[in-house]
This record gives structure tokens, sequence and C-alpha cells, in this order.
């Protein structure tokens, strides 16, 4: 009998098999780069629309890097909530989690999984919004891929627990709607420019605290620690909420 290949091997190669599943999928890619790419499109050219930008700063300097904090959460919480409640429903996590591979080598193929498509998204919507005339303070893409991880680790993690609680039908449904509620609340567009009520509460969801750090990082303009602060409670927050509440089946 032929022994289990090495561990790192068994993760690497359902991560491959896992990143070949989100770019085959057209759903996915659609919420992943067509509406994040229409979104920059739109609210660069769309200049009756205002955006909350400083005199003379381009539209596009405030536009993409919220473009890419949604690119995040499309992929790291709508993406995963939604393939992970399926599987769940479907028996494809039990099964992969009786397998040499195991639990853990799942959840860290499906991770890096997400980070090769960020990745891709990255290029593909920062190529776009460098053609539209964005030119951010690379001396600030340190700290944004900082946040950039964190942002994915808080979404992953959002999302493993909303598909580990709710049957894949409400998964579906509550992934999409707080995809929609997250667009409208300090993803794309800063928090300042809403009312003062509502400019809070977005800065308390995820989605807008991670869009305020890219916005800073790529401007310049240093770190918004309330921000920061509030990313890292909802990474070890849902984290922990999913480490017990996750179910592997239904």
């Amino acid at each position: 009998m032929s022994a289990a290949a090495p561990t790192r091997a068994r993760v690497a190669a359902q991560a491959r098999f896992e990143t070949r599943t989100l770019l085959s999928n057209g759903e996915q890619l659609l919420v992943a780069v067509v509406l994040p790419a229409l979104a920059l499109l739109g609210l660069t050219l769309a200049t009756g629309i205002g955006i909350g930008q400083a005199a003379g700063e381009p539209r596009v300097d405030v536009v993409a890097p919220g473009v890419l904090a949604l690119a995040v959460i499309s992929t790291a919480f709508t993406g995963q909530a939604i393939s992970t409640g399926f599987d769940r429903r479907g028996g494809v996590l039990r099964f992969l989690g009786t397998t040499p591979l195991g639990r853990g080598g799942l959840l860290l193929a499906r991770v890096a999984a997400v980070l090769v498509v960020e990745v891709i998204q990255f290029l593909v919507l920062g190529g776009l919004a460098l053609a539209l005339g964005w030119r951010p303070h690379w001396s600030g893409l340190p700290l944004a891929m900082l946040w950039w991880v964190l942002g994915t680790a808080a979404s992953v993690a959002l999302a493993l627990l909303v598909a580990g609680v709710l049957r894949a039908e409400a998964v579906l449904a509550v992934a999409n709607l707080l995809w929609v509620v997250m667009l409208g609340l300090g993803v794309v567009l800063p928090a300042g420019r809403y009312p003062a009520g509502t400019a809070t509460v977005a800065r308390l969801t995820p989605g807008g605290a991670l869009g305020e750090l890219l916005r800073s990082a790529f401007r310049g303009t240093g770190t918004p620690w309330w921000e920061a602060l509030v990313l890292l409670v909802w990474t070890v927050a849902a984290g922990a909420a999913a480490a017990r509440w996750f179910r592997w089946s239904d």
C-alpha cells in the first residue's frame, strides 16, 4: 500500500484544484472581477457623482483602493461563503475531512486559493486603475499588503461562520445581501461622504474598515488605527465563532 503524500504536497494539490474551481466559475468571476471593474470605470468616469475626494485629487485615487477592497470582500467573503455552504450541504467537506488532507489541510488550501485569485484581481483591477490615471504612493504598498492579508483573514473567517451555521440557501441569500450592504457602506467610497451616523456604522464593518485602510495606505496619509483595530477584532471574533460553531455537514 502506498503512503499518503506529504502534507505540503496534499495542501498544494488541493489549493490548485480550489483555484481552478474559482477561476472557472462564471458567477464567481462576475462578482470578483467584472462588477468591481464596472464600479471602477463608472465611479471614475461619472463625474456627476460625488465621491468625497479632496480638492484637486483625481477621482480614481479615491475609487481604486476601494475597488481593491471590494475585490477582497467579493472573493474572500461572498465567494467562499457560498462555495463552502453548498460544499457542506453536498457532503464534500465531510468527505474531504476524512481523507489524508484533513480539515486543517482543506482550510489552508482554500485560503491559499483565495490569495492566488486576489493577486490576479489586484493585477487586473490595479492595471485598469493605472490606465485610468491612478497614481498611488508606492511607499504605502507594504502597509497596503498588510491590510490586504488582514482583510482577507477577516473575510474568510466571516465566510466560514456564515457557511458553517446556516443552510446553503440561506448562505446564498445572506452572503449576497452582506456584499451589497458593504458595497454601500464605505468599501468603495470613503465613509466621510456619508452622514455621521452612517459613517460610524461603515467604519465598524470589515469592508468599510478595509476600504479606509487601503485608501490611507495608497494616499500615503498614515494609518487610521481605529479601522485597523476594527478589522483585527472582526478577524479574531469571526474566527473564534467559526471555530466554535462551524458544522462540517448538515
